[in-house]
Parts: C-alpha cells; structure tokens; sequence
C-alpha cells in the first residue's frame, strides 16, 4: 500500500458540485498523501462531507445533481466509466458521524463484510476480527465478550466497531465524517489515538468535529468555506500561520 512519497493517493481536480442547481463546492483542487491523515474542517456547509462522499461514489443515486472535475485514486479516474462501484468502495471504506452497528453480535459485524466477499475459512475470519478490532483499538475491551450483541455496546465502542468493520475488509483509504462528534472526552482520546496507528497502514481523510480536533489530528488540513477550498497544506503550519485571514479567522473563533 505505501506509495511514492510525493505521489499523492487521492486526486482532486476542479471538482465542482451541486444539488439541485445549488452549489456545494466550487472548484476545489486538492492532493490527499498516503499513510497521513488529512483533515477537511471549516463552518457547517462548507463542502466538506460532500466531498468525503464524492470520493467513495455515495452520491450516484441522488438525483439532480451535477458534477465536473476528475477525482482520481492512484491515478485512475473513480467516475471513468466501466468503474467497479463496488470495489471502489471496498478500497474506500466510510464511517459516518452515527454509529451504526448491524444486527448481531460483535463477531458478525466485523465478519459481514468478508463473508459477503466470499471469505468462509474459520481460521481466517478469526484473524480478521483479531486485526480489525486491534487496530481500532477495541479489542482489549471486547475479547472475552466477542458473541454478545453490538447493541450493548457504549456509544465509543459502538463507533470503534463502525471503524473495525470498514478496517476487515482492508480497505486502502478511510474516510471517517464526525466521527467522534457524539462521544464523551475519553472515548473521543481512543479513536484519535487509534487513527495514530491506522495512518501506518491506511490513508485517512477526515471532517473532524471541532477545529481543536482538527489541530490534533492533523498531517495537512484543508480549510474550505462555502464550497470553496480556502487554502491547505501540512496541519503544523495551517493551524499555527495560517496565510488566509478567513482561516485565522475561523480558527480563533472569529466566526463560525
């Protein structure tokens, strides 16, 4: 999965985009690292999750919607056509604000995934559960309760087995939106320090839920505001000189 250093992993390019003759993000060219975390913050509104959603083809089914521009992952358009979805989606997994477990136990949320790619060996599912939920930073929590059901689990865990179940299928890229927004302080610590590690492996893209996340967090940033791509760059330098007063603005607490 690591790639060259100054090979970006995801492509953006002029990206334009609206709902219904509204537009949510304007001309937005970005370039997303591998094995970094890279943080799209700003004012509600802003494009952010749009462009999150863009990325892994969760827009394809609204209607009334225009887009133009190129999003290109390892350098192939994602909406060229003759594009597996699926596959697509596979490399890009996705973990929203709401923790959302499936029916069942703990065991069968990480293992849904893989057993609908096919995966039936016991051995191997084992494996995968153990890894899933290690790098989600659950599974010392978890281990001797593996066939209780998900429901019974605390809102934190809940989100963490959100991340192991996109983690099983190994994806290369994860796209997490708010994704400690409903969490208490300690809880949002576990998922952050979990991200450190997944970085290693994976290329992380994600809207945080408050600018002091987004500065702890963050290997480049990516300040937008009403669908337009203010300005960006390594996190150690947008979050201390900012060049854009907008985004000073924003992350003093000016605005927004």
């Amino acid at each position: 999965m690591s790639k060259e250093r100054n090979e970006p992993k995801i492509r953006i390019e002029n990206v334009s985009y609206s709902y219904g003759g509204k537009p949510a993000l304007r001309n937005v060219t970005l370039n997303i690292p591998a094995n970094a975390i890279t943080v799209l913050f700003g004012p509600a509104g802003g494009g952010k999750t749009t462009l999150l959603r863009l990325i892994n083809r969760l827009n394809d089914l609204i209607d009334g919607t225009e887009m133009s521009g190129r999003i290109l992952l390892d350098g192939r358009d994602i909406y060229a056509p003759g594009v597996n979805v699926s596959e697509l989606r596979r490399r890009v997994g996705m973990v929203f604000a709401l923790p959302l477990p499936l029916p069942g136990t703990i065991r069968q949320n990480i293992e849904y995934g893989p057993r609908l790619a096919g995966i039936r060996d016991r051995a191997r599912l084992e494996e995968i559960v153990e890894r899933s939920l290690k790098q989600a930073a659950l599974w010392d929590e978890v281990k001797d309760r593996l066939d209780s059901p998900a429901s019974a689990l605390s809102g934190g865990q809940q989100q963490r087995l959100c991340i192991a179940r996109s983690l099983a299928l190994e994806p290369e890229v994860l796209l997490l939106d708010e994704p400690t927004s409903g969490l208490d302080p300690i809880s949002t610590g576990k998922v952050e320090e979990s991200l450190y590690e997944l970085k290693q492996h994976y290329t992380i893209v994600i809207v945080p839920h408050s600018v002091q996340q987004a500065a702890r967090v963050a290997d480049y940033a990516a300040f937008f505001l009403m669908g337009e791509l203010i300005e960006h760059g390594p996190g150690s330098r947008i979050f201390t000189a900012p060049r854009d007063q907008r985004t000073e603005d924003y992350i003093t607490g000016r605005f927004g």
